[in-house]
């Protein structure tokens, strides 16, 4: 039996290549807008970030989110996707044992 094809894409703050559903779509509307497109359906052109909080400021900070997307990104939409961006941590899979670690000491 053949196994289901999963598709990858690359994120464009790093580069590291992961399953669709493991990421975050971002997505410049049809009017202009850019966006986060929690549904990965969105109509416009998209691009594809980490679950990681430095992905998204290197992305952002090196322009290659813009590029991806073929648009300027307003600094509303930039703080907005960086602020999104925060609520991943540094690092997904290990965020939570030091963050739990710094609150039992307090």
């Amino acid at each position: 039996m053949r196994q289901k094809h999963i598709p990858q894409r690359s994120c464009v703050g790093c580069g590291i290549v992961q399953p669709k559903r493991q990421m975050v779509r971002v997505v410049r509307t049809v009017t202009g807008q850019v966006e986060v497109d929690l549904t990965g359906k969105k109509s416009g052109r998209g691009a594809y970030l980490c679950k990681n909080s430095d992905c998204w400021e290197k992305a952002l900070r090196r322009s290659s989110l813009s590029r991806a997307l073929k648009t300027e990104i307003s600094p509303e939409e930039r703080d907005e996707l960086l602020r999104y961006g925060r609520l991943f941590g540094t690092d997904s899979t290990t965020q939570s044992a030091p963050e739990a670690e710094g609150e039992a000491g307090s």
